[in-house]
């Protein structure tokens, strides 16, 4: 099977543990990441969460302070932190909708469908609600990891944060926002990176994929 360019680059790409903090990325190959992030597909079309670019030091030292001491977020050039909504709302429903409306035209049965939606959705747990708008930063995560192969920029998503901490940090209780992952990018530093070296491993298809015809 011939692999295409973007298998390549998956395969280029690796979790980097050493970057490089005289190399900084592009602001180019960054507004290309995250355009790539903002045409995510998500649920509804509702986009519940933010991206926040970050490429203040000290923030970006306050932040690894947090996160286990991961030399990546400030040897990095930038720090992505994806931040879920708290919550779904009567208000950022209806902002979909009018946005929706505005570029789309009037169109009933779209009202209708955003009418179901907060019918199913305001009445849930807070907690639910945010988990369902978290997986929906993570398609955003998904779509930044590739962005970033092809772009061949370093990028290493880190879960490993006290979440608590970074929303302190960056203020995002006020604006109704919880942080949920966290991706540095920059280049990597070879000779101090102890994982480059090494074979990617992944489970074989065979024990990876069902076929059902």
């Amino acid at each position: 099977m011939t692999k295409s360019t973007l298998i390549e680059k998956l395969n280029w790409r690796y979790a980097t543990k050493k970057m490089d903090p005289a190399k900084a990325v592009p602001q180019e190959k960054v507004d290309q990441i995250v355009e790539a992030i903002r045409m995510a597909p998500t649920s509804s079309g509702t986009q519940p969460f933010e991206v926040f670019v970050i490429t203040n030091p000290e923030i970006r030292a306050q932040i690894r302070k947090v996160a286990w001491d991961q030399a990546q977020i400030t040897d990095g050039s930038h720090l992505l932190v994806f931040a879920a909504w708290d919550n779904y709302s009567e208000e950022r429903i209806d902002s979909v909708t009018r946005q929706m409306t505005e570029e789309r035209g009037e169109i009933p049965m779209l009202n209708q469908y955003y009418d179901n939606l907060k019918a199913n959705y305001l009445p849930r747990p807070a907690d639910v609600n945010h988990g369902h708008a978290a997986r929906q930063a993570y398609i955003g995560l998904g779509f930044a990891l590739a962005a970033a192969a092809e772009l061949e920029v370093d990028s290493t998503p880190m879960e490993g944060f006290d979440p608590a901490s970074v929303d302190e940090i960056l203020g995002l209780s006020e604006r109704g926002l919880r942080s949920v992952v966290l991706l540095p990018l920059g280049y990597r530093q070879a000779e101090g990176d102890w994982l480059l070296p090494m074979k990617k491993v992944r489970k074989p298809r065979e024990n990876f994929v069902t076929e059902i015809s």
